[in-house]
């Protein structure tokens, strides 16, 4: 049996989403930790094939005691050279343990919905096929520290989308949202979407319908990358947006999201 994945989430009910899926489908038990709720880190990696920090209504730049561990734990599978995967928070957390800044944008913009990004040289050798958009949920940003390699950039109001660092990776962006989160964050989050920038709801349910096929398909080859399994050019290709699978025509396709 593969080693767990250690999942690091903010919140008492959240949940790793597509990520978890696609690990566990690839045979690997999940470890979820809330360390905001007294959950301790490991000291090292030996136990486990990998880790993931996970987003959250928190900032980077918070002083929480629970914030600041998980910060200085990234630099654990850095210098033991495991996989780590920092999404949204956890990604503005990898960014400010390498020493580069988390920042609000100055005119208080937000990406809250489907946004485009814009795959690098490099963002297409760890991928071969990138989404054209991905879903967001934040209002803060990071520079693209010192060291890092920059994957996907962003024409909008924060520019760096994805980075890697040794065999660390950040994405600012939530490929992990379920059609069920989704829903969930549109009420609870209900709020975010007055926020300059933000795309409102109707828009979210829309793009949806649009986007999320390539974003699934961008997340099981990345995973297979990022946890070590395959190069990412033995991956199928993805299908042409809004396609559906050989077979598929005439009928809805299966969904397997909770």
């Amino acid at each position: 049996m593969s080693k767990p994945v250690l999942i690091i989430v903010h919140q008492e009910h959240s949940s790793p989403g597509r990520v978890g899926q696609v690990l566990a489908k690839l045979g690997y038990p999940l470890d979820i930790r809330r360390p905001r709720f007294g959950d301790p880190l490991p000291e090292t990696m030996d136990d486990h094939a990998g880790a993931v920090i996970f987003g959250g209504p928190q900032s980077a730049n918070d002083t929480d005691d629970f914030l600041k561990g998980e910060t200085d734990f990234i630099g654990v599978p850095l210098r033991e050279k495991k996989p780590f995967l920092g999404v949204c928070l956890g990604a503005q957390m990898m960014a400010r343990h390498l020493g580069a800044r988390v920042w609000p944008h100055p005119q208080g913009h937000a990406e809250v919905g489907y946004y485009p990004i814009r795959a690098t040289e490099a963002g297409l050798s760890v991928c071969p096929e990138w989404p054209d958009y991905v879903y967001q949920w934040h209002r803060e940003g990071f520079d693209l520290p010192a060291g890092g390699e920059l994957l996907a950039e962003g024409d909008g109001a924060f520019s760096v989308q994805a980075f890697r660092y040794g065999t660390g990776y950040a994405i600012q962006f939530h490929p992990e949202v379920t059609h069920a989160m989704m829903y969930r964050w549109l009420v609870r989050g209900a709020h975010r979407m007055t926020l300059p920038g933000a795309k409102q709801r109707a828009e979210h349910i829309a793009d949806r319908a649009v986007h999320d096929l390539a974003s699934r398909q961008w997340l099981a080859a990345f995973i297979d990358h990022w946890i070590g399994r395959k190069p990412a050019n033995q991956r199928r290709k993805r299908l042409p947006e809004g396609r559906l699978p050989r077979g598929a025509r005439g009928k809805a396709a299966p969904i397997n999201d909770p």
